[in-house]
C-alpha cells in the first residue's frame, strides 16, 4: 500500500503497549471515574479508547481476512494460521498520532503464510463527515469500515460464495476450532500477554456469595408463584448474574479490557465446548458472526464497545434507546425523502402515512426534518386533538403562524420584502390571520381594528390568503414541509386548505410537501381524508400513501440490541418474546421493556457490565398485551401530585403551555400542581416541546392519564378545573387560553343552568371566546363557542338580557355566514329582526342579510332589503327614473362637486350615524340595481350617495360611493372632473384602511374608469390585486368582477395569449376548487376568445362551452358579453360580415353605457367597415369611420398611451381609401411607433399588417414584404399562430411578386 509501513502484528502490539502504557493506563482509567473533569485523566481516557479502537479495527480486519481465505486443499492449518505471529499490520504514514483522530491510522492487515492482504478503509463520503463532526457531544464517533482484498493471489486461495456460505453455517469441529483459535488471538491482541495454559479454568474468586443472591431475590417483592419459578430456574438466572468465570476472561476484565470484548472472547471459547454439553446459548457458530459483531463495535463504540462506568446503583441504569433512530422503515424513509427532493425542485406534493397509534408515524416524518433544514427549508407541524373544542382549521392556521418566527432568524429581508409586495394594502388581512407576521414587517403593523361579524373573512378567504402566503415563503431554495398529525380528527374545512395550496396551478406557485398522518384503523371510508386524496389525484397533485404496521422480528431485535447495548445475536431470544407480546408496535415495545426492567425481569449485571434476563420467567409472566393497560398500571404507583398533574393535562389535550399550569398553581385546590409537573417530567410521561410548551410523550400516555379520572367524574373534573382557571384569569388578557377555559367550563352545563347568574357569566365567557375566534378567522370554532353561549342563556333572555341576546345572535349569524351556512345565517337574522325593540337595532342585521343575498346571487332580494331600509330611513326609492331626469341629477351632482373645496371637504367627517347607514345601503343598492334594475336607477342611486357625502361629510363608505358614481356617469365631456373625483376616492380609502372595500373600489376605478387616463398595464396590475384582496377579505363577488375586468383588459393590452390562456385556466381551476359557479360562463367565453386568437381553437379549446340564457330576453345582461366576444373573434379571424353583425348587436344592447369595451368596439367597427366596403364609395362606411375616429380622438386626448396608436391606424386606413399616399404611410408608421411604445404588440402587428396590404395594393411589393415580416414577428410575440400562419401566407404570395419584380429588373 502506498505511503504505509508494514509491521508484524506482535511488534505492533508491543510498541502500542509501550507507548500507551495500557496496563497502568487501564487501571488509571478505572480510577478516572472519581475525577472525570481532570484534564490529564481525560487525556489518558481518550488514549485508552483510541488504543482499544485500533485493536478492534485489526481484529475486524483479521476476522474478515480469515473468512475469505483457505489453503490450496480447501482446509486451513488453523494452529499455524490463526496466531499473532502470522499477521502484519499496515500503518498509514500520512496520519500523525498526535491528531485528534489518531485511531484511524490502521490501513489494513496481512497474512504472512498465504501472502493475502486486506485493505481497511472508510468510504470517502463518511470520512469527510467524521472529520467535521468528530467528538461531537463528547462521544467517540464510530467507523463504518469497508474491506477489500488487495493482493494478487491464485483463485484457489479464495473461497467461493457457496464455500463461504457453507462456512457460515458450519457447526463442524474445524469451525469450532477456528473460533477457539481466534479467541486466543483476541486475548493476546488486547491483553498483550500470551494465552495462559489454564485459561479455561474457572476462577473461584468470581463465584458470587449466596448472601448476595438472597438479597437480590428478597428485594423484588414477588408473588409466591414467581418465587417458585425462580427457584426452579435458579441455576440459569444466577449464572447470568455472576461475573465472568473463565480465568482468562476474568484476567481480561481486570486489565480494563471492555466487557464487550471479554464477552466476545468467552463466546468464541464456548464454541469449542459444544460437544461437552456446556451452556452454549451465546456461543459463536462461525467467524462470519464475529466479523459482524466487530463491525458493530466499531460502528458505535460508545454504545457497544466501551463500558458505561457512570452508574453505581441498579436504578441508575437506563435502557439506552436511540430516540431519533427509525427502525424498520427503510422503504418508507426512502419514499418520503424522494418526495421532498421532488418538492425541492419546485412543486408541491402530498404524503399520507397511515398506521395504528404507536406505529412510528411521527418518527418517520421526524427523520426528514434535518434534510429539510439542511436545504434551507421550514418544517411546521400541528397535532389535532379530539379533546380541544377549537376546530381543526385553527390548527392549520397556527402551523403556518409558526413559520413567521422561523423566517425571522433566517431569510427575513428577502421574504419580508416579497410579503410586502404581495399583500401591500391588505397586509392587515394577513396579520389578522397570522399575527406572527408582524415580526417580519413591523413597519406595516397598524392598530388592531375591531372586526364585526359582517366583515369577517370566510373559509374561502382564509384558504386563499394562506395560499398567497405560501407562494411567497416557499420556493425551491426554501421548501416548506407541513406535517399534520392525527388528521383523523380533522374536518373538511381544514383539509380544504391543504387541497387549495397543493393544487395551486399558478406559475411559481407553492413549493410545499404536505405530510398527513392518521390512524387508519380509526377512520371510515367516508372520512374527509379520503375525499382529500381523491381531490388531489383529480388535480394531478402527486400523492404517496404508505401504511405502517409493526416492526418485523429482525428490526425489533436491532431496536432491543441498541437499547441493551448488546450484540444482536444475544438479544434474539428476548426479542422473540417481546415480538409475541407487542406485535412489533414500537411504542408498545418501549413500554414493555421498561415494564420488564421495573419488575426486575430485566436487570443490569454490574459484574458482567451487561443486561441479563431469564427467558422462561418472562415468557411465563402474566404481562398484558395491551399497551394502554401497561401504561395505566405504571401510573397507578405514582404520587398523588403527579397523578393530579397528569389528569389535568389529559383534560387539556395532547399539549398545553406552562403558563396554564402556572395559573393553576395560584389556586388553593391545585397548589401542588408544579410539584406534580416536576415528577411527571422526571418519570418521562411529559416532555417540554419548544418554548413553554408541555406535551405527553405519546397519545397512549395521555389516554392512560385521562382514564385515571373515573368515567362518572369526568364532566365534573373538567368543570371544576375550568372554574379554577377562570377565577384566576378573570380580568387578565390570557390570549388563547380563553378557549381552554370555556371548553372546560362547558362540560358543566347541567350545573351551570341551575344558576342564572352563572349562566349569564359563562355565556359571556363563551361569547368572548367566540369573538376572539372570529377575529382570528377561525369561524367554525367561533360558531361552536357562540352556540354554547346561546345554549347557556335562560329562556327569557331576550326580555331580561336584551343587549347580550342581540349581540350574541348577531355574532352567531356572522359566523354562520363566514362558514357559508347561508340558510342558517338568514334564519338567525330574521329572528333578530323580529325580536329587536327598535328599527336602529335591526340595521346591522339587514345589511348583513343583504350581503348574504349578494353572495348567493339573489340580487333582487338584496335590492328589496336595501330599498326597505332606505325607505324606513326617509329616503325616496323610485320605481323608474326617466333618462332625462338621470342626466339632470348626474349633472347636478357634478356641479355640487365642482363647488366644493377638496381640502376642506376631505377633512369634514360625517358625524350622524344615520347618514353613515344611509350611505352604506345606497352603495349596496346601487350594486344590486346594476344586475336587476335599469341603468337609470343605477345612476340615480350613485348620485344620491355622492350628494349625501357632499352635504354631510365623509365616512368609510364615501370612497366606494364616489367610484361607483364616476364609473357610471363619466363621459368624454366630464372625464377630467371624474378622474379628480376618483383620485380623491382612492386617497380616502388609504385613510380609512378598509381592505374589504378595495376590490370594489378597484373594480369601479381600474375596471370601469381608469382606462381613460391610466395605461392598460397599470389597470391590469391593480385589478389583479383587487382579485387577490377580494378573495382574501371574503368579498368574493368583487374579486370575481376584478378577475373578469383584468382578463378583458389583458386582451386589449396585447398580453401574451398563451400566458393569458394559462391565467384563465388558473381562474377556472380556482373557482372549481372553491366551488364557485357564478361567472363560469363568462370565463369560458373569455377562454374561447383567447383560444380562437391563438389557433382558432384547434389545439387549445376545451370541452366546456358557455351556456347563455335566452338572447332575445332584454333583461339578459350577458348578451352584450357574448356579442362583444363574437365580434372580436370574427374580426381577428378575418370574417368581416360576421364581425359587422355582432358589432351591431353589441352596440344596440349596450346603449348609452360608455365603457372600455365600447371604445374598443368603435375601433374594430371602423377598421372592419373599411375592410368590408373597400373600393365602394359607401356613405355608411364613411360615417362609421368618422364616428370611430372621433371617439378615438376624444379618448387619446386623455390617454395618449392607450388610444393614439388606434387613432393613427384609423387615420391611415381612411387616407388609404382616398389614395393619400404620403399621409397614409405617415399614419401607418405613427401607429406602429405608438403601439410599440405602449407595449401593444398585437396592435403593432395589426398596423404592420394593414401597412403591408396597403403597399401591396399600391404596387410596392418589396415594402409590403418588409411590413409583413414585422407583422409576423409581432404576432409571434403575441402568441397567435393563427395570425402568424395568415401573414406567412401573404408573405409567400408577396415574395413571389418580389421575385418576379427582381427578375423583370434583371437583378
Amino acid at each position: 500500500m502506498a505511503d504505509t509501513t508494514l509491521f508484524p502484528l506482535r511488534s505492533w502490539i508491543e510498541s502500542e503497549a509501550d507507548e500507551d502504557e495500557l496496563h497502568d493506563g487501564s487501571k488509571k482509567f478505572r480510577d478516572l471515574e472519581e475525577d472525570n473533569n481532570t484534564p490529564n485523566n481525560s487525556n489518558k481516557n481518550e488514549r485508552y479508547k483510541e488504543s482499544i479502537i485500533r485493536r478492534t479495527t485489526i481484529a475486524y480486519g483479521i476476522a474478515e481476512l480469515l473468512k475469505r481465505s483457505s489453503n490450496e486443499n480447501g482446509e486451513l492449518d488453523e494452529a499455524n494460521i490463526i496466531r499473532i505471529d502470522n499477521f502484519t499490520v499496515s500503518i498509514s504514514n500520512s496520519k500523525q498520532r498526535v491528531s485528534s483522530r489518531s485511531w484511524d491510522d490502521i490501513e489494513g492487515v496481512g497474512m504472512i503464510s498465504s501472502g493475502l492482504s486486506l485493505m481497511i478503509e472508510e468510504p470517502s463520503y463518511l470520512r469527510g463527515l467524521l472529520e467535521r463532526e468528530e467528538n461531537c457531544d463528547g462521544q467517540m464517533l464510530g467507523r463504518c469500515l469497508e474491506v477489500e482484498l488487495t493482493s494478487a493471489v491464485p483463485q484457489e486461495h479464495l473461497m467461493t460464495g457457496t464455500e463461504a456460505e457453507a462456512a457460515t453455517v458450519s457447526l463442524s469441529e474445524q469451525e469450532n476450532n477456528r473460533c477457539n483459535l481466534f479467541a486466543r488471538l483476541l486475548y493476546e491482541l488486547f491483553s498483550c500477554e500470551p494465552f495462559p495454559d489454564d485459561a479455561l479454568a474457572v476462577d473461584a474468586d468470581a463465584t458470587p456469595s449466596k448472601e448476595g443472591a438472597q438479597k437480590r431475590a428478597k428485594s423484588h417483592d414477588m408473588s409466591s408463584r414467581k418465587n417458585l419459578m425462580l427457584t426452579r430456574a435458579r441455576g440459569d438466572f444466577d449464572r447470568a448474574e455472576m461475573p465472568f468465570q473463565i480465568r482468562c476472561i476474568v484476567r481480561m476484565l481486570k486489565l480494563g479490557i471492555p466487557a464487550s470484548i471479554c464477552l466476545m472472547t468467552q463466546n468464541l471459547l464456548e464454541s469449542a465446548l459444544r460437544e461437552d454439553g456446556g451452556q452454549l446459548h451465546d456461543a459463536y457458530e462461525s467467524l462470519r458472526a464475529v466479523g459482524e459483531d466487530l463491525h458493530l463495535l466499531l460502528l458505535d463504540p460508545d454504545r457497544f464497545l466501551f463500558d458505561d462506568e457512570s452508574h453505581s446503583i441498579q436504578n441508575d441504569v437506563q435502557l439506552l434507546y436511540r430516540k431519533d433512530k427509525l427502525y424498520g422503515r427503510d422503504k418508507e424513509e426512502t419514499l418520503i425523502t424522494d418526495a421532498f427532493c421532488r418538492v425541492s425542485r419546485g412543486k408541491s406534493e402530498a404524503f399520507f402515512i397511515g398506521g395504528f397509534s404507536g406505529s412510528g408515524k411521527s418518527m418517520l416524518v421526524n427523520s426528514l426534518r434535518d434534510r429539510v433544514k439542511c436545504v434551507g427549508g421550514y418544517t411546521i407541524k400541528h397535532k389535532f386533538d379530539p379533546m380541544s373544542q377549537e376546530k381543526p382549521l385553527s390548527g392549520v392556521i397556527s402551523a403556518f403562524n409558526q413559520i413567521c418566527l422561523m423566517i425571522k432568524g433566517r431569510a427575513r429581508p428577502v421574504i419580508a420584502k416579497k410579503l410586502g409586495e404581495e399583500f401591500g394594502v391588505d397586509f392587515s388581512l394577513l396579520m389578522r390571520l397570522l399575527p406572527n407576521v408582524s415580526v417580519l414587517l413591523p413597519e406595516h403593523v397598524r392598530p388592531v381594528i375591531n372586526v364585526d361579524a359582517g366583515e369577517a373573512m370566510n373559509a374561502r378567504s382564509v384558504c386563499f390568503t394562506l395560499l398567497r402566503f405560501v407562494r411567497v415563503v416557499s420556493s425551491p431554495s426554501h421548501p416548506v414541509m407541513l406535517f399534520l398529525d392525527d388528521i383523523q380528527w380533522a374536518d373538511s374545512t381544514a383539509l380544504d386548505v391543504i387541497h387549495t395550496i397543493l393544487s395551486d396551478t399558478k406559475t411559481m406557485g407553492s413549493c410545499m410537501l404536505f405530510v398527513g398522518a392518521y390512524r387508519d384503523n380509526e377512520v371510515q371510508v367516508d372520512h374527509p381524508i379520503f375525499d382529500l386524496m381523491e381531490k388531489l389525484e383529480i388535480s394531478n397533485v402527486q400523492t404517496t400513501k404508505v401504511s405502517l404496521s409493526g416492526l418485523d422480528q429482525e428490526d425489533l431485535n436491532t431496536m432491543i440490541s441498541d437499547a441493551l447495548c448488546l450484540y444482536p445475536r444475544i438479544c434474539k431470544s428476548l426479542s422473540g418474546i417481546v415480538f409475541q407480546k407487542t406485535k412489533g408496535s414500537p411504542f408498545f415495545v418501549l413500554e414493555f421493556m421498561q415494564s420488564l426492567k421495573s419488575r426486575g425481569l430485566l436487570e443490569y449485571n454490574f459484574h458482567q457490565k451487561r443486561w441479563v434476563w431469564n427467558e422462561d420467567i418472562i415468557r411465563a409472566e402474566d404481562i398484558t398485551d395491551n399497551v394502554l393497560h401497561l401504561v395505566s398500571s405504571k401510573m397507578d404507583g405514582l404520587s398523588d401530585n403527579v397523578q393530579t398533574l397528569l389528569k389535568i393535562m389529559a383534560c387539556f389535550g395532547s399539549c398545553t403551555s406552562e403558563s396554564v399550569i402556572g395559573y393553576l398553581n395560584e389556586s388553593v385546590e391545585y397548589a401542588e400542581v408544579l410539584n406534580g409537573l416536576e415528577g411527571a417530567l422526571i418519570d418521562g410521561f411529559i416532555v417540554k416541546e419548544g418554548e413553554g410548551s408541555l406535551q405527553f410523550v405519546h397519545d397512549k400516555v395521555r389516554e392512560a392519564a385521562y382514564n385515571l379520572i373515573p368515567k362518572s367524574d369526568k364532566k365534573q373534573f373538567h368543570y371544576h378545573l375550568g372554574k379554577a382557571l377562570n377565577s384566576i384569569c378573570d380580568g387578565k388578557d390570557v390570549g388563547d387560553i380563553i378557549f381552554l377555559i370555556a371548553s372546560l367550563i362547558n362540560h358543566g352545563k347541567e350545573w351551570i343552568l341551575r344558576d342564572e347568574e352563572l349562566s349569564i357569566a359563562f355565556a359571556k365567557l363563551n361569547m368572548k371566546a367566540g369573538k376572539r375566534a372570529l377575529d382570528g378567522c377561525d369561524h367554525k370554532t367561533a360558531y361552536s363557542y357562540l352556540e354554547a353561549a346561546l345554549s347557556l342563556l335562560p329562556q327569557q333572555h331576550w326580555e331580561n338580557h336584551y343587549d347580550l341576546s342581540l349581540r350574541l345572535n348577531f355574532l352567531m349569524a356572522g359566523a354562520a355566514k363566514s362558514c357559508c351556512q347561508y340558510v342558517e345565517a338568514e334564519q338567525m337574522l330574521r329572528k333578530i329582526s323580529e325580536r329587536c325593540r327598535c328599527f336602529e337595532d335591526k340595521l346591522s342585521s339587514y345589511y348583513l342579510l343583504s350581503q348574504i343575498f349578494l353572495t348567493q346571487g339573489r340580487v333582487v332580494d338584496a335590492y328589496d332589503t336595501c330599498s326597505f331600509v332606505l325607505l324606513q330611513l326617509g329616503e325616496t326609492i323610485p320605481d323608474l327614473v326617466a333618462f332625462d331626469d338621470v342626466k339632470t341629477i348626474a349633472k347636478d351632482t357634478l356641479t355640487m362637486y365642482e363647488e366644493v373645496d377638496d381640502d376642506d371637504w376631505l377633512e369634514r367627517k360625517m358625524e350622524d350615524e344615520t347618514f353613515h347607514t344611509k350611505l352604506q345601503f345606497y352603495t349596496s343598492i346601487a350594486y344590486s340595481s346594476f344586475f336587476c334594475k335599469s341603468y337609470s336607477l343605477l345612476v340615480y342611486f350613485t348620485c344620491k350617495a355622492v350628494q349625501l357625502s357632499l352635504q354631510k361629510g365623509i365616512c368609510e363608505h364615501t370612497p366606494l360611493s364616489l367610484l361607483q358614481f364616476t364609473g357610471v356617469v363619466a363621459n368624454n365631456d366630464n372625464a377630467v372632473l371624474c378622474y379628480r373625483i376618483a383620485k380623491n376616492a382612492l386617497s380616502l380609502q388609504e385613510r380609512f384602511d378598509v381592505a374589504a372595500q378595495v376590490p370594489e373600489l378597484y373594480n369601479n376605478f381600474y375596471g370601469r374608469f381608469a382606462w381613460r387616463f391610466e395605461p392598460f398595464q397599470v389597470c391590469v396590475n391593480n385589478l389583479r390585486r383587487g382579485f387577490e384582496i377580494g378573495f382574501s377579505s371574503g368579498n368574493n363577488d368583487m374579486g370575481l368582477q376584478c378577475a373578469f375586468q383584468l382578463i378583458k383588459t389583458n386582451i386589449f393590452s396585447g398580453s401574451n395569449l398563451k400566458s393569458l390562456l394559462n391565467e384563465i385556466d388558473y381562474y377556472l381551476h380556482f373557482f372549481k376548487t372553491f366551488q364557485i359557479t357564478r361567472g363560469i360562463n363568462v370565463l369560458v367565453i373569455f377562454r374561447e376568445t383567447v383560444s380562437v386568437l391563438i389557433d382558432k381553437g384547434q389545439a387549445t379549446s376545451i370541452e366546456a362551452k358557455a351556456a347563455f340564457e335566452d338572447l332575445n330576453d332584454p333583461e339578459n345582461r350577458l348578451r352584450g358579453v357574448l356579442y362583444f366576444h363574437k365580434a372580436i373573434q370574427a374580426y381577428w379571424s378575418g370574417y368581416t360580415e360576421r364581425c359587422q353583425y355582432y358589432i351591431g348587436k353589441y352596440l344596440s344592447v349596450i346603449g348609452q353605457d360608455v365603457r372600455l369595451s365600447t371604445f374598443q368596439m368603435e375601433f374594430y367597427h371602423g377598421l372592419n367597415s373599411i375592410d368590408k366596403w373597400r373600393g365602394k364609395n359607401s356613405f355608411k362606411c364613411r360615417e362609421i369611420v368618422r364616428k370611430s375616429i372621433s371617439a378615438m380622438k376624444e379618448a387619446a386626448a386623455n390617454s395618449d398611451w392607450n388610444f393614439t396608436n388606434k387613432l393613427c391606424l384609423l387615420e391611415a386606413e381612411r387616407q388609404s381609401l382616398s389614395y393619400n399616399h404620403r399621409q397614409a404611410i405617415a399614419s401607418y408608421d405613427a401607429s406602429i411607433t405608438s403601439a410599440r411604445k405602449s407595449g401593444f404588440i398585437h396592435e403593432q402587428g395589426l398596423a404592420c399588417e394593414k401597412a403591408g396590404f396597403y403597399h401591396k395594393r399600391y404596387g410596392d411589393v418589396c415594402k409590403a414584404a418588409e411590413y409583413f415580416k414585422q407583422a409576423r414577428e409581432c404576432y409571434e410575440e403575441w402568441g397567435s399562430s393563427m395570425k402568424v400562419d395568415f401573414i406567412q401566407g401573404e408573405l409567400n404570395n408577396v415574395q413571389i411578386l418580389v421575385n418576379s419584380e427582381l427578375a423583370r429588373r434583371g437583378q
